[in-house]
């Protein structure tokens, strides 16, 4: 893990729940106007796109619709591994998938392959539990167990890539796949009672906390627990670009302890449960822009495992950027956890837009005492938003809430033009321990407009503020944050 310098001059232990305004001060903690510069960071955002090493192949191309066979256009499963094997075995190049319709089940990419998807081409996956056996070794909600394997698959590959301009449809639906999410106060899918994840993601959890080894955690068919759409997992050198990928299961891209990723220029549109758009977990250089997220759950959610798995593995997800990205629904637009266990550090997110009454939170940061984590070292700048519910959000009581030993370290964080246009209820809601407060939060030029309920500040250390408003009004961080 890099670790950095702070320069920032420590203020005063200080926690409260207060109103939005400024006749709440009772604190004498000064705007640090002059001493947050993050010009450095900027430039270590820019080393790390540096770094990302770009997959590379060889100019030769294999075209899946050449491996089809007759009767095999409603099921080109074959032809898809046919044309991949044989590109493999050529020393890579790109496997094409032309304009058409193409239903196959899943897809496991091998090294030094690109699989192109051309404008006009639709690849819809079969929405059928069976043909995604036999279980492969994958992670869901952040713990690793054998489970159906990922609509598109890649297991300790190198040099793979996902492009073109056409759409990916894994053909989930409130009658497949979604279902077995179970009963939920958004739910939209059919209840299957019998179809329902809640007892395996139980037992699941169980059997992390009680170190089963991974193979013996067998949860696939009959589980209930819904396949992320595209997952390399301990991959090196990963591009998936232009696409439109929709429909999916679960969570959409979920790259896992994985070097090098680039996904930019993606359309995310899925709205079913649990309908992430791209989530890094344990992953070390990873870029995401331009891409344009409308989902069902979180856009981006930065993630390193669950609980005691997470722990176990103990990597961080770490060296990203986020640059450029538009997004509409979704529970949050830029997310840490909550499956975070193995920490966050270092990410920089700029330039990005986000919009929509449906958008519940724009920067958001979820844990509690049993994920615990270090999430260190966070920069956002240039960030608008036109409606959200909340704009900031670190909360240390999410889901199970704080009936955990394992207190989480948030600190280093400096977000710097943020403009919110209507935050239709309230502009901060930031919440550490009493015991563990929340380190080193700066907003710089932010401001939040149209604020309809009053900002939680509570349990937080060196909390500053330079030209920060709530609805038209410039109020300072002492204003913010009282004692109890």
């Amino acid at each position: 893990m890099i670790s950095y310098r702070r320069n920032f001059i420590k203020g005063a232990l200080a926690t409260a729940v207060v109103g939005a305004f400024p006749s709440c001060s009772s604190h004498n903690q000064q705007n640090n106007q002059n001493v947050i510069d993050t010009a450095n960071d900027w430039d270590k955002a820019k080393q790390i796109r540096s770094e990302i090493t770009k997959p590379r192949f060889l100019q030769q191309d294999f075209i899946v619709s050449d491996y089809i066979k007759g009767h095999q256009i409603t099921d080109c499963t074959l032809a898809f591994k046919q044309a991949i094997e044989t590109c493999a075995n050529a020393g890579g190049g790109r496997v094409i998938v032309p304009p058409g319709t193409y239903f196959t089940g899943p897809i496991h990419l091998l090294s030094n392959i690109n699989l192109h998807i051309e404008k006009g081409a639709i690849v819809k996956f079969i929405p059928d539990p069976q043909r995604y056996l036999p279980a492969v070794f994958t992670r869901w909600e952040g713990l690793e167990h054998m489970g159906y394997s990922p609509l598109i698959y890649a297991y300790e590959q190198t040099n793979i890539a996902i492009t073109g301009g056409g759409v990916l449809d894994g053909c989930a639906d409130n009658q497949t796949w979604w279902p077995w999410k179970g009963p939920h106060k958004e739910a939209h899918w059919q209840i299957i009672p019998e179809h329902d994840q809640k007892t395996a993601r139980m037992a699941l959890m169980r059997d992390a906390e009680n170190e089963v080894p991974v193979e013996q955690r067998l949860y696939a068919e009959g589980a209930f627990l819904r396949p992320p759409f595209i997952q390399p997992y301990k991959c090196q050198n990963i591009l998936i670009e232009g696409v439109t990928i929709k429909n999916s299961p679960f969570w959409l891209i979920n790259p896992v302890l994985c070097q090098n990723v680039t996904v930019t220029g993606v359309n995310f549109l899925s709205h079913g449960p649990n309908s992430d758009g791209c989530d890094p977990e344990s992953c070390d250089h990873v870029l995401i822009e331009n891409c344009t997220f409308d989902t069902g759950d979180d856009c981006i959610a930065i993630k390193s495992g669950r609980n005691a798995d997470g722990r176990r593995i103990n990597v961080p997800c770490q060296n990203i950027v986020i640059a450029n990205c538009k997004m509409r629904e979704g529970h949050g637009g830029v997310v840490i956890g909550s499956e975070i266990s193995g920490g966050v550090n270092n990410v920089f997110v700029e330039d990005c837009q986000m919009d929509s009454p449906e958008l519940e939170r724009a920067i958001r940061i979820k844990t509690n005492s049993i994920r615990g984590g270090v999430i260190d070292h966070l920069r956002y700048r240039n960030i608008k938003v036109g409606k959200a519910k909340e704009a900031i959000v670190i909360n240390f009581y999410y889901e199970e809430g704080d009936i955990g030993s394992f207190d989480p370290t948030v600190r280093d964080i400096v977000i710097e033009n943020l403009h919110c246009e209507q935050i239709l209820k309230r502009p901060l809601n930031i919440q550490g321990f009493a015991r563990k407060p929340i380190n080193d939060i700066h907003l710089i030029n932010c401001h939040f407009n149209q604020a309809s309920a009053p900002s939680i500040v509570r349990n937080v250390e060196n909390f500053t503020t330079s030209k920060v408003s709530i609805n038209g009004n410039e109020i300072q961080a002492n204003a913010l944050i009282t004692a109890t």
